[in-house]
């Protein structure tokens, strides 16, 4: 019941409070470690297998000590007193989610193009995006916003929570390390494609689950938002797209979610994209029943909060029936 209990309380500290500031996130520190790694284990000019070797061993030791060390001290706190424990769990299960720093950031990309030119909605967009954005027009720009808000549905508040549900912040940790690492030496580039490859195929296992739980709770979110808003809205398109599109993307897992989305907004997702100063060609997600607009990035929060609501109704009752 405490793990359940901390859940809960910090996704509501998540949902007023966002990420503050003022308090050291726990990922920087996790990303610390990774970048720290890299340096010991990278080694330039050895072969493929040797990078992949030690690409590994920097999944292992992440992993491992991001892991680990939560662990410890959540031990510590509850040798100490079971309300300090229920504190720390509750503190780091806030920390770990991202719902409202989400809207936040992807609302800033709007605020920009309302008050704005182009190039504020760029640099905005550039802020929560990996891929080039000097060029993107005022489409591409909120197209941008809007998959992002509907990827890191999974990735930043249904998949930890869901690991959290399970093992309490520990878990929680182990996952966003995972995602982390993925985010950081995941790419298929000269100098990752060998050394990120462990990190790569694990943040794909390690979501294999959650994301596929992401997108039928935003479904159902749709369907809710839809009694509302059946105008902007469209559980059975959200429910045609996802069957047909979910697979359109190299990840088993991005377009989950993002298929969902494009389908209950009636617009299309996705397409070529440039990274690193080259072109990648990218299939559709969606049909362009109607253009994107601004406004969708408000839109697509609205189902962000849907979904994670759902998500924390759902997986809290299933705790809570394996418990009793």
């Amino acid at each position: 019941m405490i793990i359940l209990a901390a859940c809960a309380a910090g996704f509501i500290l998540d949902l007023f409070f966002g990420d503050p500031a003022w308090i050291y996130h726990p990922i920087r520190i996790i990303g610390h470690l990774i970048s720290g790694l890299e340096k010991k284990l990278y080694k330039e000019g050895t072969s493929p297998e040797n990078l992949r070797r030690r690409g590994t061993l920097l999944w292992i030791g992440t992993a491992g000590i991001a892991t680990l060390v939560p662990c410890l001290l959540l031990w510590a706190a509850f040798q100490i007193h079971p309300v300090l424990y229920f504190l720390l769990q509750s503190f780091w299960c806030w920390q770990l989610l991202a719902t409202k720093s989400l809207k936040t950031e992807s609302m800033k990309v709007k605020q920009a193009l309302d008050t704005g030119t182009i190039e504020d909605g760029r640099k905005a967009v550039s802020m929560i995006v990996g891929r080039d954005t000097k060029s993107l027009t005022e489409e591409g720009v909120v197209k941008a916003a809007v998959e992002t808000v509907a990827e890191n549905t999974s990735d930043g508040i249904i998949a930890p929570l869901f690991y959290m549900m399970i093992g309490g912040a520990g878990l929680g940790f182990f996952y966003k390390a995972v995602n982390t690492m993925d985010s950081m030496v995941g790419y298929k580039n000269d100098r990752y494609l060998d050394f990120g490859r462990t990190a790569a195929r694990m943040d794909d296992l390690f979501n294999l689950i959650p994301a596929r739980l992401s997108a039928f709770l935003m479904i159902g979110a749709a369907g809710i938002l839809g009694l509302f808003d059946s105008r902007h809205y469209s559980m059975a398109n959200a429910w045609k797209i996802y069957k047909r599109d979910r697979h359109n993307h190299k990840s088993p897992n991005a377009a989950q979610t993002e298929s969902v989305c494009a389908g209950a907004l009636s617009v299309r997702l996705a397409g070529n994209a440039w990274y690193f100063g080259k072109l990648y060609e990218k299939p559709y997600i969606g049909d362009d029943i109607r253009p994107i607009e601004r406004e969708d990035i408000r839109r697509a929060n609205r189902l962000l909060y849907g979904t994670a609501v759902l998500g924390l109704l759902v997986f809290g009752l299933a705790r809570l029936i394996v418990i009793i």
